[in-house]
């Protein structure tokens, strides 16, 4: 007869208790690589993780999210490798690391000027209000967020933000002059110790063969420091769009963290 209470039967349910799988996800969010390049770079890091580790990749605009996820019955042994894979990785992307959590570049940036008790504003051009958009999509954003000023035409740069209508005349509004003139305007009028200011050329028309299309000039300030870049960004006219929204976000971010490093000398003339 049947007996569940047999010790054949719980010598069996024990055993099954104890090899219970477990599960322990890690996640890291970095910034600068397509989905091709990223491929490339982790190749190697990839092929040599252990048969109960996959590893997944989500990559848009820029921002890559890479998400670790170990099954296995040794549940202190799992999240000891599972960190220590999660810190492998993290060691590549030294540079370009937002998150080790599941968390988006708009949430990390929120979360720096909130610690820092520091107020950001945005004057964009060529984003037309992207950057604004994506901040204030997270909760608590009023608590740092101020204020953004499309700035599309040249009037409105010179008008409202102070940029300098001869260093419009001869850099043009896509340069580095126009761009940090932005930065600090609004800063200026929104009372912020930080900001972010773009412009460009999102396409498809408006390029030339010295700024083609693509071509973003993008400056971001934190107190006294401001910088600047120039990128060149691949895709259609959304995707330059949210790639320069991440890529100001991302420079502020390092700016914030003090982790910022220069950009080599770049002539647009």
């Amino acid at each position: 007869m049947f007996n569940p209470k047999s010790p054949l039967l719980m010598s069996e349910n024990n055993a099954s208790a104890h090899t219970e799988m477990n599960t322990e996800i890690r996640y890291l969010v970095i910034y600068g690589y397509t989905s091709r390049e990223l491929a490339k770079v982790i190749k190697h890091f990839k092929l040599h993780l252990p048969e109960y580790v996959k590893m997944t990749v989500r990559t848009q605009s820029l921002v890559s999210r890479i998400t670790l996820t170990g099954v296995d019955n040794k549940v202190e042994l799992l999240r000891f490798n599972m960190n220590r894979f999660q810190q492998m990785l993290a060691d590549i992307f030294s540079e370009e690391v937002i998150s080790m959590q599941d968390k988006t570049l708009p949430q990390v940036l929120g979360e720096l000027l909130t610690e820092r008790e520091l107020s950001v504003s945005c004057a964009e051009s060529c984003t037309g209000g992207n950057i604004a958009h994506r901040i204030v999509q997270i909760p608590g954003s009023s608590a740092y967020f101020m204020g953004s000023i499309v700035s599309y035409a040249n009037d409105v740069k010179a008008g409202v933000l102070g940029v300098s209508r001869s260093d419009i005349d001869n850099y043009g509004a896509v340069s580095e002059p126009v761009v940090e003139s932005m930065v600090k305007g609004v800063c200026r009028l929104m009372r912020t110790e930080c900001g972010i200011a773009t412009s460009g050329i999102a396409g498809p028309d408006g390029g030339t063969r010295f700024k083609p299309v693509g071509t973003v000039w993008i400056a971001a300030k934190c107190l006294d420091r401001v910088v600047s870049e120039c990128v060149h960004f691949d895709g259609d006219r959304n995707e330059v769009i949210e790639s320069a929204t991440n890529h100001g976000m991302f420079m502020l971010m390092r700016l914030l963290r003090n982790t910022y490093v220069m950009q080599e000398d770049f002539t647009d003339e």
